[in-house]
């Protein structure tokens, strides 16, 4: 009987007073240790605090918790249901934090990824470095290259690309949006004597990426410009200018603060889409699954 009005009394309460993780915390510190002191312990706060904190809990809840007594403080009906409650909650995040161990443990086998060079150093290699410590059986087959891998060809399992049209076959998610903006080092730009965009060096990747956004722009607005240097891939051409060879339209994601200088805004009708894409039966597997999850999460656009 008494466990049964003890019961009605928390409910009653519980319509008044939203309990919390940290009610059921200090209910359980004190129900397993008797005493302040050793309930201050296992909660690594000071006695006045769990002092305090008792008092205003039993207040808002309009019962009493503790009956204090010699032996220290003895908990109520109300307390020990309270208590019990808290044991599971406790339990319940213990199962979970074993069962995020074991998740990654378990995660193995070779997923192949496919991307640009340039997306892999400024993009892909500081997000690997964050996750992949946690899954060492996990394998990673990476294949850089400026041409859309066939994943229907099973030629990679996951691909990190630049499109504003993704193959309709393949799924994935949008990571964000990549703009553009011609740059130059501060050594260049301290040797050239003019401040005209048709006149500098121009350092390109024509030949190798034509339907590249920038080359397009380029040709559009700067019809007139012949490029000094040619060069096989973007990282190449961002190489060529930190160098100080001459001037190039280059991704935001690609430079480090303060590394170039901008030579005016993001350029327009280059925005393009960065996509995270795999084929719809890899989905189901638990490697591209667990990596699929972990670049989507710790990718960043943003310079």
């Amino acid at each position: 009987m008494q466990s049964k009005w003890a019961f009605k009394q928390v409910i009653h309460a519980s319509t008044q007073y939203q309990i919390s993780h940290a009610d059921l915390s200090l209910i359980l510190a004190l129900v397993r240790g008797r005493t302040l002191a050793r309930a201050a312990e296992q909660l690594k706060v000071d006695v006045s605090t769990v002092f305090r904190a008792v008092r205003r809990l039993e207040k808002s809840l309009g019962t009493a918790l503790f009956e204090k007594s010699r032996a220290g403080y003895r908990p109520t009906s109300a307390a020990l249901l309270l208590s019990q409650q808290a044991e599971t909650a406790e339990q319940a995040l213990a199962l979970a934090q074993i069962a995020l161990e074991q998740d990654r443990e378990t995660v193995s086998g070779s997923v192949r990824l496919t991307c640009t060079e340039a997306v892999l150093q400024s993009l892909l290699l500081p997000a690997l470095t964050r996750f992949m410590p946690d899954y060492p059986a996990l394998r990673l087959e990476l294949n850089t290259s400026d041409t859309f891998a066939n994943l229907s060809r099973r030629d990679a399992d996951i691909a990190l690309r630049l499109t504003d049209a993704p193959p309709q076959h393949l799924v994935g998610t949008r990571l964000g949006t990549v703009s553009y903006r011609v740059y130059a080092s501060a050594q260049y730009l301290q040797r050239c004597e003019h401040s005209d965009l048709a006149r500098m060096v121009w350092v390109a990747p024509d030949d190798f990426l034509p339907d590249h956004p920038t080359v397009v722009w380029r040709r559009q607005q700067w019809p007139q410009v012949n490029p000094g240097y040619r060069c096989s891939s973007m990282q190449t051409v961002a190489q060529m200018v930190r160098a100080g060879m001459g001037v190039a339209a280059l991704p935001d994601f690609m430079l480090r603060a303060g590394e170039l200088q901008p030579l005016g805004e993001p350029l327009q009708g280059c925005d393009t889409q960065l996509w995270l894409l795999t084929r719809p039966d890899c989905r189901a597997l638990r490697s591209v699954s667990a990596l699929f999850s972990e670049l989507t999460r710790t990718i960043e656009l943003a310079p």
